[in-house]
């Protein structure tokens, strides 16, 4: 049985421009031009005819870019927001995690606004009123329950509007990224409430930027992109095309960032010294072209620390030279090396090179930490003398969900003895 049901629903906003604002009336009849004021700029299609179909008992996930039009369709599956066309249709009592806290009055206490809050939401006060308790415990507002809801951190704000919709008892959970602001002890005891939601077979809509937590507790994931549905199904499946278009757009983006830098470089008359101070050597071996590759060979500038690099080298030599080495760096913008080798300390050996070739150092996987990164590549003799050395001609991004410091990322694992409780994070 299908608890939502989105058909064909299109979402337009008027979106206002600042240059057609005006002070005053009277002005605006001066300069005769208040109707232009008054007139919508643009049009913004918040949803652009979406469909979709919740079964009932099963969690259906929701992810996408800011932007893309997540809160408006649970806000138009709340009834918070009208179609412009198209139709939904809900089956069951909803409880909305949108927006918390936002129908609070500020200037009297918490307990009163339980009660205003509660009664929007369909309870009555006798029912209020045997839930009180447990929806202030939940929130950890036992201490503030009676204060000004005006004298509440954000945190206690999400806490108690939380603890009021969950304990509302509802068929139908939506949930947009209230979590994002919560405190960090009181985040999995929400995480907790909604697993226990999902074993009941209650319905639950759950948008979210954390695809790990999509993952996990998700039967269903449609991707939203400019308003628009790009695809719903598996959850890992959905996840992969999302994060697929993400690399895509921040590749784009990168070499439109590069091309801009490059650009601004070559127009300054420094640039032709700050070029052969970049790059020495009498070319005896020349390195002509260097390309940056994921480890397929498609070229590629925006990597996850676990994703592995190719470093191509396209090389001449017009005359037969013997003593030769090849070498590769990553430098992060501090100048600090975060890695480098060569073909003479990994002890190869080397006979001969004339004419064209290509020079390939594969690195299986990064290991790097978020931030831009600088290659050197060369060809030099064993003593070092350079035939043909760039230094810092080709750069690289890399995207990390992790938060770590440093330069390199280490594989390591943590463990605790038996008296130190702590919970690992949750696993895709």
């Amino acid at each position: 049985m299908v608890a939502i049901d989105v058909d064909n629903v299109t979402r337009i906003y008027q979106k206002f421009s600042a240059r057609h604002r005006f002070q005053t009336f009277k002005s605006a009849l001066v300069k005769g031009d208040i109707f232009r004021s008054l007139k919508a700029d643009e049009l913004v299609t918040a949803l652009d005819r979406v469909s979709l179909k919740v079964e009932r008992g099963t969690t259906f996930g929701v992810i996408g870019e800011n932007g893309s039009g997540k809160s408006t369709l649970l806000k138009v599956i709340a009834g918070i927001a009208k179609p412009t066309s198209g139709r939904v249709n809900v089956q069951g009592k909803v409880s909305a995690l949108i927006e918390l806290g936002a129908g609070f009055h500020p200037e009297i206490s918490g307990r009163e606004n339980v009660y205003i809050n509660g009664i929007m939401l369909g309870l009555t006060k006798k029912e209020i009123t045997e839930k009180f308790d447990e929806i202030v415990k939940f929130a950890e507002l036992e201490e503030f329950i009676d204060a000004p809801v005006k004298t509440y951190s954000s945190g206690m704000y999400m806490r108690l509007g939380f603890s009021i919709a969950i304990n509302v008892n509802p068929e139908i959970l939506l949930v947009d990224e209230v979590l994002a602001v919560g405190d960090a002890s009181f985040v999995p005891k929400c995480l907790d409430r909604i697993d226990d939601f999902r074993r009941r077979k209650k319905t639950i809509l759950f948008v979210s930027h954390d695809l790990t937590t999509v993952e996990k507790i998700c039967d269903q994931v449609a991707w939203l992109k400019d308003g628009k549905i790009q695809m719903i199904g598996e959850p890992k499946r959905a996840n992969a095309a999302y994060l697929q278009d993400i690399a895509e757009k921040q590749e784009e983006d990168f070499q439109v960032r590069q091309k801009d830098i490059q650009e601004d470089i070559e127009k300054e008359k420094e640039w032709e010294e700050e070029r052969r101070e970049a790059r020495w050597g009498k070319k005896e071996i020349e390195i002509t072209k260097v390309s940056l590759k994921d480890l397929d060979g498609k070229d590629k500038h925006v990597f996850s620390p676990e994703e592995g690099m190719i470093i191509d080298m396209d090389v001449v030599s017009s005359t037969e030279i013997k003593d030769f080495v090849f070498g590769i760096g990553v430098f992060n913008p501090q100048g600090i090396c975060c890695y480098a080798t060569n073909t003479h300390l990994e002890d190869f050996e080397h006979h001969a090179i004339k004419g064209k070739g290509k020079v390939s150092c594969r690195i299986e996987q990064l290991n790097l930490i978020n931030g831009t990164y600088y290659v050197d590549v060369a060809a030099h003799k064993k003593d070092g003398y350079p035939y043909d050395y760039h230094r810092n001609l080709y750069s690289f991004l890399v995207h990390s969900r992790y938060k770590d410091g440093g330069v390199g990322r280490l594989k390591h694992t943590w463990s605790f003895s038996p008296k130190i409780k702590a919970k690992p994070p949750k696993k895709s």
